[in-house]
């Protein structure tokens, strides 16, 4: 294990969560900064979901081709842009400008951060350690980087101003960068064979089906978990819990969901990462069930902590059963694959939960998650079932030849 790559994996991972957990951070003084209202901020989170959706995909192409360095230092480039222009600004087309720039430095980040994982926190050689070890724990210190950033804006902001403030969090940015030097990357240059045409790559990646699986899998497994994040809290004070309760709960809720992922690195066995998202996608079942059918503030309490619990390890193990199929080569690619359809589900399946709870209720309309972690459950089975069948297929082909 290379310390200087753990080292810069490790700072930006954490810069990355705070670059996820920005523009919730800062809606508040922003929008007062810009005076805009709910709407204009809102357009501002959807150009930067929408952004991911195309810019994670060529980005996967340009991580296989170009190299993780060139990728992974655009991108924070990109990020640290976006982050002076926001302290600068003062329009809202401007804001739009830095928020497409934010997504799209944040998208290169995604990409190559997800395929530095494995190498950055398992040693070489090790054959013991599971994919999905680095995959959770690199996730975990994501997740730390989003939890505390809302927490330290509200303190830069009080003592100092807006403006500062992102300033001070665009400098956070160089680190990972200055660290990035010190990685011996032409160590890690894979074979150029497999990236040596755009369609050879994707045709291959494409026609697997293992990787539709997985992908298909994070497009219902990522909606629950944004739709609990967006509406925990809205679910909570329906039941009439005080809002600031609401808001620990949220906190509750994630940090049961990072602490989840590190128990999951420390304790999954190898070749059990099917059976966990096996049964968390079940699980996802009982909790969204649980939360509509639930007549009490205690019960809807308990289904929000219990939903941190059971969707965390989830989108790492899945993502490491896609890297542990597809070639090293191929896996920016794969990464791209993977968060472009994943982003979709991200985008449209919530957009149909808030359009049924304006007709019903946030709580009913909880209704359409479940549906999501039925097909979730359904994939993740026929993903465990595909598996040993690929397995046999390519000891088949070795031993009949060519």
């Amino acid at each position: 294990m290379d310390p200087m790559l753990t080292s810069m994996q490790v700072a930006a991972l954490a810069v990355a969560g705070m670059c996820h957990a920005l523009l919730g951070s800062v809606k508040v003084p922003l929008a007062k900064k810009l005076e805009i209202d709910e709407a204009r901020v809102g357009g501002l989170v959807s150009v930067f979901g929408f952004t991911l959706i195309p810019m994670v995909l060529v980005f996967g192409f340009l991580v296989d081709a170009a190299g993780k360095q060139a990728v992974l230092a655009g991108g924070f480039a990109l990020l640290i842009v976006a982050m002076v222009l926001l302290a600068r600004l003062k329009s809202y087309p401007l804001a739009l400008v830095a928020v497409l720039l934010l997504g799209t430095g944040w998208s290169a980040l995604v990409n190559v951060l997800n395929v530095t994982s494995p190498p950055a926190f398992i040693a070489p050689g090790d054959t013991t350690t599971p994919t999905s070890y680095a995959m959770n724990m690199g996730d975990f210190v994501f997740g730390m980087g989003a939890f505390l950033t809302p927490m330290l804006v509200v303190v830069l902001v009080r003592k100092l101003q807006l403006s500062t403030t992102l300033l001070i969090l665009a400098s956070f940015a160089i680190v990972p960068v200055l660290l990035g030097f010190g990685v011996d990357w032409s160590a890690k240059q894979l074979n150029p064979e497999s990236t040596k045409t755009v369609a050879g790559g994707l045709v291959t990646l494409l026609s697997d089906p293992i990787v539709w699986l997985c992908c298909l899998a994070f497009f219902f497994h990522v909606p629950i978990e944004a739709a609990v994040a967006a509406w925990a809290t809205t679910l909570i004070t329906d039941k009439g819990v005080k809002e600031g309760t609401a808001s620990t709960l949220l906190s509750i809720f994630w940090l049961t969901f990072m602490a989840s992922r590190l128990i999951a690195a420390l304790t999954l066995p190898k070749g059990w990462d099917t059976t966990l998202v096996i049964g968390m996608a079940a699980l996802c079942i009982v909790f969204t069930q649980g939360i509509v059918f639930s007549r009490s503030a205690w019960l809807t309490c308990t289904m929000v902590i219990l939903a941190g619990c059971i969707l965390g390890p989830i989108f790492p193990t899945l993502i490491a059963i896609l890297f542990n199929h597809v070639l090293p080569e191929l896996q920016g690619r794969a990464v791209g694959i993977f968060f472009c359809i994943g982003g979709i589900g991200w985008t449209a399946i919530p957009i149909l939960i808030g359009a049924y709870a304006k007709r019903t209720s946030v709580q009913q309309a909880f209704i359409i998650a479940t549906g999501s972690a039925v097909m979730l459950s359904l994939l993740c089975l026929l993903l465990k079932m595909s598996l040993p069948l690929e397995a046999i297929r390519e000891n088949a082909s070795i031993l009949t030849g060519p």
